[in-house]
């Protein structure tokens, strides 16, 4: 199960030299991999790279048939260690996660394979998850490849220039000998295109080769005296053979033009942002022809000394766009043109904002500021700028207006239960410290819950409480899920926290599926798939590693349940960690499972019953506790119908899955009991058309009767 399916799409990857390939940045990524013979991948999902992981999931049965190896790893330290094949074989491979939090996670391995080196092209793809949409701290990948020498791609986001990419970097990796990482932004992952196709190539030497005839190299590994070797060889050796093969295969490029007295130099990934700005400003059309000199670096590290010479001299300025901060690329033009004695003023940050996602309107506000200072007469018949104070009015009118919408679970979501049981406790015991984690859970800290003190990273909740393992009246409670568990917190919480006798209490969210990436399966997951393998239970890995106290809920919606196991676990004398693997799947990917199904029952005629929640609002208080205690997003306000009384009542909308929390956090917190529940039935059948008759009948029966009664 995953969010989304390319079993049709997988199908254009079989296309062959000279056809036309239309599709998604990912899906292109995919098939310039097997074009370039990559023998094995290894991978991590995680916006915006996940549907890349999606994709070579449903190709499996074309990536057989090639005899590519794919490798859904366990986290992105797996995934990048797997390209340790690369070292001695000559066997391209491909690692790819989310960035920057998948190299951080990655790292040791990275660094070792960075500094031994490589004999077979490895290629790092990378989905830089920096800006506005980004969920993530903002951090570069260029940081990391500057500090373990990784040479970092990021090309022009169309297909033809990603594919370019792939297969270049593999030619660069094995020239160079080093790891090459492959950066894409969100946008480029989506970016919808074609481009011209070639044969797919089956690995010239294999996986099997390798197994078969095994080979090794002990100054590859990185151990003394080698690893001071390593140093040696990547800036006498591998560093100028990197250079030389950017320089003969002009894998940056310069797009000349008439106003020559400055240029732009910009990221790869930037040109689209660019070349819009322009064109808004009117020095550029919408076919890519500037009038001024634009130097696109779909290699930014490393820069290329003799290219930059070549585009700054003469210029009187030049403007580095590059998003992000520190100003790596700008500061290390500055040293680059005063070591060739060129005055070209070099201008970046301090024409675009430091830090920031480069959107096409801050782009171009920079662009003017650049041009007016150095050519204003190309700005006269440029169209006015837009009147930026009247913009920030009008936002601030609608922020004055409109309420703040904070990101939440989604409709019967299985986890929010959970947090109206610790909400209930709360009220009962009183506030405990909570140590969140990386996962859909971590909406908690936010209202109606406010649940949640701090997050250090995916599968390590527990091991951030661990400073908290003190003699006191309370223990801290962690929370991680499932996916969280199998990434990292097996053994770096669970493990960790039995080994240090810790007294707090963890609650591992068991949806069934890693829900935030993309709903892909896990090792506990129920689905049966026919290339890995599931159904292994959380309670029976939390009890190997030594956990003695652990309690299984198999349904989360149960609130009073949930609520009375967190009292157990909070005030248990029981010594050691408390573990409460709490079951219920995952909505949205049981939505996605189920209403397809449900679709092609009714449509063949057969029986179908959904069912659905409502208020009645002769009954509801208007006191909305309800909504504050679930927080669901099919809980609203609507007017009272009875004309004596103010207060607006609860309604459930549309959007109502059914999952039934509402009703159960009434009973549980004991609020008014306006919930009703009602079944709608599809095709019903005769003893359903029969029970409704009978209940009709007999409520308008009563119905009558009751104001007959009231009277005196």
């Amino acid at each position: 199960m995953a969010e989304r399916s390319f079993k049709q799409e997988v199908e254009k990857l079989r296309l062959g030299a000279g056809a036309e390939f239309r599709g998604e940045g990912i899906l292109a990524v995919t098939k310039a991999l097997l074009q370039a013979g990559v023998a094995y991948v290894s991978g991590y999902q995680g916006a915006p790279i996940s549907h890349l992981v999606d994709v070579l999931n449903d190709a499996g049965d074309i990536l057989e048939e090639l005899g590519v190896r794919f490798e859904s790893s366990a986290n992105e330290a797996a995934a990048a260690a797997a390209l340790a094949a690369s070292v001695n074989y000559p066997i391209r491979g491909a690692a790819t996660f989310k960035a920057t939090v998948g190299t951080n996670v990655a790292s040791d391995a990275l660094a070792n394979l960075a500094s031994g080196g490589v004999t077979g092209g490895a290629l790092i793809i990378v989905g830089e998850d920096y800006g506005e949409g980004s969920s993530i701290m903002q951090e570069r990948s260029h940081a990391f490849a500057m500090k373990s020498q990784i040479w970092l791609l990021d090309p022009r986001p169309n297909l033809p220039s990603i594919v370019a990419a792939v297969e270049q970097g593999f030619e660069l990796s094995e020239a160079s000998r080093t790891p090459v990482m492959l950066e894409l932004r969100i946008r480029a992952c989506h970016v919808t295109g074609s481009f011209t196709a070639r044969d797919n190539v089956r690995p010239a030497y294999g996986l099997k080769d390798a197994l078969e005839r095994p080979h090794r190299d002990v100054s590859r590994i990185v151990l003394p005296p080698a690893s001071y070797l390593h140093e040696r060889e990547k800036v006498e050796q591998r560093w100028p053979a990197a250079v030389r093969f950017i320089e003969e295969h002009r894998l940056n490029e310069m797009f000349a033009a008439d106003s020559a007295e400055i240029g732009i130099v910009m990221q790869g990934g930037l040109y689209n942002n660019v070349l819009r700005a322009l064109e808004l400003i009117g020095l550029a059309d919408c076919f890519g022809d500037s009038r001024i000199p634009l130097y696109v670096l779909n290699v930014t590290y490393p820069l290329v000394d003799a290219e930059f010479v070549h585009f700054c001299a003469g210029k009187k300025a030049v403007l580095i766009v590059e998003e992000g901060q520190p100003e790596f690329i700008e500061q290390a033009v500055n040293t680059i043109l005063r070591r060739a004695d060129l005055q070209t003023r070099v201008d970046g940050k301090n024409m675009l904002p430091m830090a920031g996602e480069y959107t096409g309107a801050v782009v171009r506000e920079g662009l003017r500021k650049f041009i007016a200072r150095y050519r204003p007469d190309l700005l006269a018949l440029a169209p006015p700028a837009p009147v930026a104070e009247a913009g920030h009015g009008a936002a601030a009118r609608v922020a004055d207006a409109v309420h703040a919408r904070p990101p939440s679970f989604c409709t019967g979501c299985p986890e929010r239960p959970i947090f109206t049981a610790m909400k209930l406790v709360e009220r009962e015991l009183g506030p405990y410290h909570v140590s969140c984690d990386i996962g859909c859970h971590l909406f908690s800290i936010l209202p109606p819950f406010n649940i949640g003190n701090t997050t250090m990273g995916y599968g390590l909740g527990a091991a951030g409480a661990a400073a908290l393992n003190a003699p006191a009246a309370r223990r801290a409670i962690a929370v991680m899920g499932d996916g969280g568990l199998w990434h990292n917190g097996l053994a770096s919480s669970i493990g960790n926290a039995v080994f240090n006798r810790s007294d707090n209490v963890i609650v591992v969210v068991d949806n069934g599926y890693s829900a935030a990436t993309g709903g892909q399966d896990l090792l506990s997951s129920a689905a049966e798939t026919p290339r890995r393998a599931t159904g292994n239970p959380i309670e029976t890995a939390v009890r190997g590693v030594g956990v003695k106290w652990v309690r299984t809920l198999t349904h989360t919606y149960d609130v009073a349940r949930m609520r009375d196991t967190l009292k157990e676990a909070l005030t248990t004398r029981e010594p050691g960690p408390k573990v409460i693997v709490a079951q219920s799947e995952c909505m949205l990917n049981k939505q996605r499972r189920v209403r397809p199904m449900l679709r092609a029952r009714a449509k063949a005629g057969e029986r179908v019953a959904r069912e659905r929640f409502g208020v009645d609002p002769d009954t509801c208080t208007g006191d909305h506790s309800c909504i504050r205690l679930s927080g669901c997003p099919s809980l609203t306000i609507a007017p009272n119908p009875d004309p004596l009384r103010r207060e607006p009542v609860t309604r459930v909308i549309s959007s109502c899955v059914g999952c039934g929390l509402c009703g159960e956090v009434s009973h549980a917190a004991v609020l008014c009991p306006s919930f009703y529940r009602a079944r709608i039935i599809e095709n019903p059948t005769a003893w359903d058309r029969f029970k409704a008759t009978f209940r009709a009948a007999v409520i308008g029966w009563l119905q009558p009767r009751e104001p007959r009664e009231a009277r005196p």
